[in-house]
């Protein structure tokens, strides 16, 4: 069975569900470094890098692939000694150790120039290239991968959006959670199987988590308390495992790439892991995986378009939201309790902030991966939390506006303080 109204929906699964190498703030740096590079066509002498405080914040601590380094001058870097744009989100696929040992020196030399600038866009970077008397502009904005602007030598190559104001969001599906519910479970599966690259992309990830020791380790540790008895094997601890070791590796820079949910790798993972654990766990056939990460993808995708790009609020916990929905039908659960297990985990954790991308980003994994299958069991057991607490509506949509709200509007001030915070 296919509808008209599921193409739409199969695009956006495809658009906004891509590999990313890295963090995919320094990533989008190194991205814009590569353009100016490329436009350039010799090699640069020197860079200025104006980024928003958004974008500063989540890539002051996070690990750049294949360098053994943190933060955007080492992402910048190089990016303009191996980025090849045409990459994406895969921009820094060609490094290698010859590659980060120049780009070490650019940086070592002083030749990267970092700065924070106010932007109508919350997420904003700027490069400036040098190359003897030649110039090259390269602005990315709203979105990680969105070239807004090039231009060489002062002459416009290239613009689809004023510098000084935030593209227009894309028009896209109008989506309800009974929509996606529906779209998942009853479309032809065939048409669906593309999904799976997710699970193999974030799997090697974890996979990779679990034998080296990245970032806090926190998947190997978790696994590791079970066997030491001091957790148990079960369900939950298994979604957090996989989910945390997949970000420990994606935040501690190693060379795969992450399957991303709209423009973030830990909610790709979040969003992938906790099911595939799950249905590891209870042994579901391929189709039924399928259709769980369908389900839990689109329903993150429709969860973070009420959201900025970037803001205070932690989007793993959202994408997380996807995952439980998906958990849930997994375990026979029909389109009630899913409404039921989303009900439940954005009463649990709703407000956890976002205080820059880094190895502690896997702790926020781990949680949310451990709600997302409490959430589900609650669910599966008849229980909800209703709309006489907090911010929880009768409604799932008018709850996923609140969330909405929250992130963009009450969260606000205190993104600016965390920004203040670990600026100084």
């Amino acid at each position: 069975m296919w509808q008209d109204k599921w193409s739409t929906y199969r695009d956006l699964i495809q658009e906004q569900v891509t590999p990313a190498l890295g963090c995919t703030e320094p990533v989008s740096t190194a991205l814009a470094c590569a353009k100016a590079v490329q436009l350039l066509d010799q090699t640069v002498e020197r860079m200025e890098v104006m980024v928003s405080g958004n974008l500063l914040k989540n890539g002051m601590g996070v690990g750049i692939p294949g360098t053994g380094e943190t933060g955007l001058l080492i992402a910048a870097a190089l990016g303009a000694v191996c980025g090849d744009p045409d990459k994406g989100l895969e921009v820094l696929d060609n490094a290698n150790p010859a590659n980060v040992a120049i780009a070490r020196q650019m940086v070592d030399d002083g030749r990267i120039q970092l700065s924070q600038v106010d932007s109508p866009s919350i997420l904003y970077v700027k490069v400036i290239a040098y190359a003897g008397k030649d110039t090259a502009t390269v602005v990315i904005q709203d979105y990680h991968t969105n070239i807004a602007f090039q231009s060489l030598n002062g002459k416009v190559i290239a613009s689809t959006a004023d510098t000084d104001k935030p593209v227009e969001e894309k028009e896209k599906p109008d989506l309800s959670i009974s929509a996606i519910y529906e779209f998942a479970t009853q479309a032809d599966v065939e048409k669906l199987t593309f999904i799976l690259k997710a699970s193999e992309l974030n799997c090697a990830l974890s996979d990779l988590g679990l034998e080296q020791d990245y970032g806090l380790k926190i998947g190997k540790v978790l696994r590791d308390s079970t066997v030491d008895g001091l957790s148990t094997r079960d369900l939950m601890s298994q979604a957090m495992i996989r989910s945390a070791a997949a970000s420990d590796a994606r935040m501690g820079g190693a060379m795969l790439p992450a399957m991303s949910n709209s423009g973030s790798g830990n909610q790709g993972i979040a969003a992938t892991m906790p099911v595939v654990a799950v249905a590891n766990c209870i042994g579901a056939q391929e189709s039924q995986l399928v259709r769980a990460l369908i389900m839990s993808h689109l329903i993150a995708i429709h969860i973070k378009s009420h959201m900025h790009v970037l803001s205070a609020f932690c989007a793993a916990t959202t994408a997380a939201v996807g995952a439980s929905a998906a958990i849930t039908w997994l375990m026979g659960g029909g389109e009630k309790e899913v409404e039921s297990a989303i009900f439940n985990i954005f009463g649990d954790v709703t407000g956890v902030l976002c205080d820059g991308a880094g190895s502690g980003c896997s702790l926020k994994v781990s949680t949310s991966a451990q709600a997302a299958v409490k959430s589900a069991i609650m669910a599966m057991n008849g229980v909800r939390i209703t709309s006489h607490e907090g911010i929880i509506e009768d409604s799932v949509e008018s709850t996923i506006d609140n969330i909405g709200h929250i992130a963009n509007d009450g969260l606000a001030n205190a993104d600016k303080l965390i920004i203040k915070i670990m600026s100084t």
